[in-house]
């Protein structure tokens, strides 16, 4: 584990966390959440983690049982939505990291049984973390969630319509007769965007050993048999991973993450 057990987890302020995801997240950008993680190192802070309500919520409460066979309670679960880490952290610090998360979050809210996480396969990672950590992998599927213009820019479905658009979206197609009003399919013909090629992965943790995940688990083999494998935004297949730490090509801290692929470890 070497330095990873000297990083010290603790709440910090939303203004903080955001400002930290924003500038090391993939994305750049931060979403709903409600409970913001940081992770210290020699007293400064080099991570981030964020969870906070599903989009999706009503949508996801289906997938988790508790021990009577009822659907968990509308509080019973969170997204586990943002995770962001600088280079100056050692090897093994995300999975530990989120071992700790896990464990207050079942000391302080114990109402809450399971996590829920999505892993970006288009622009990121197919969730080496998620299974190092012990989540179980429960659905992959072509990314329809994310789109791109002939420019690059990406956009999700839903800040292409309503409330919600994109100013820089709407501004740049305006001419082409997006409108808020529209739905996204509409705004999406009329701006041209297409799926960005890739996959979405659905992990999901139980903090309540008791209750049990109602939609099938997949053998994390599935990944390269849907060509979904991807790491630090290239595609890669797990075996491509296993067999490059056998060689022992690669000593540098993403090793790590590619070892933790291969076998994961349950974080509690």
């Amino acid at each position: 584990m070497g330095r990873a057990k000297e990083i010290i987890v603790k709440v910090i302020p939303s203004k903080i966390a955001n400002e930290f995801v924003k500038k090391h997240h993939y994305s750049g950008k931060v979403v709903n959440s409600q409970v913001h993680f940081g992770c210290f190192l020699d007293g400064k802070l080099h991570g981030v983690l964020q969870y906070g309500p599903p989009m999706k919520k009503l949508y996801m409460q289906k997938y988790i049982e508790d021990i009577h066979g009822n659907v968990v309670d509308w509080y019973g679960f969170i997204e586990l939505n943002r995770m962001a880490f600088d280079d100056y952290l050692p090897k093994n610090s995300e999975s530990r990291c989120i071992s700790i998360t896990l464990k207050m979050i079942k000391s302080k809210t114990p109402h809450i049984k399971a996590v829920i996480s999505f892993s970006d396969g288009t622009q990121c990672g197919d969730g080496t973390i998620y299974r190092a950590s012990g989540f179980y992998l429960t659905d992959i599927k072509k990314n329809q969630s994310l789109q791109v213009d002939s420019d690059g820019v990406i956009y999700s479905n839903m800040s292409m319509t309503g409330k919600y658009i994109r100013k820089d979206f709407f501004e740049k197609f305006k001419s082409k007769g997006v409108k808020t009003s529209h739905s996204w399919q509409k705004n999406r013909d009329l701006a041209g965007t297409k799926a960005l090629p890739g996959f979405q992965l659905r992990y999901i943790y139980l903090i309540d050993k008791t209750c049990k995940i109602t939609v099938p688990i997949l053998p994390f083999s599935k990944i390269d048999e849907m060509g979904a494998g991807m790491y630090k935004g290239k595609k890669v297949s797990l075996q491509s991973r296993k067999e490059t730490c056998a060689d022992g090509l690669n000593k540098s801290r993403s090793t790590s993450s590619i070892e933790m692929a291969v076998t994961p470890t349950s974080a509690l």
